[in-house]
């Protein structure tokens, strides 16, 4: 697969994306980034970078840890209530003599 192929493929999942200018670096590779822009709010976020090295282009994404990490609080959070207000195990009490 080139470069031309990926960035084909890639440029019809979402037009928001834009790509840098590439960039070469010591040894021969070819940096090219990817960010995602929001024209509703302006913002813009990295995405991943394309590295093109020997004639093989690889994929790099870029993760966002802080969204990971409070993603991961929020589940922590949430199971903690659910467990607090309703506990996993059945209910314990009883009404009258079983007998």
């Amino acid at each position: 697969m080139n470069l031309r192929e990926v960035l084909d493929r890639s440029a019809d999942l979402s037009a928001a994306r834009v790509y840098s200018d590439p960039y070469e670096t010591v040894d021969g590779t070819t940096i090219i980034t990817v960010t995602r822009y929001r024209a509703i709010s302006g913002a813009a976020a990295p995405v991943g970078i394309f590295v093109v090295h020997n004639g093989q282009v690889s994929w790099e994404p870029a993760a966002d840890v802080t969204r990971i990490a409070l993603l991961g609080l929020a589940t922590a959070v949430i199971a903690t209530l659910a467990v607090l207000r309703r506990p996993p195990w059945p209910d314990l009490h009883f009404t009258g003599s079983p007998w």
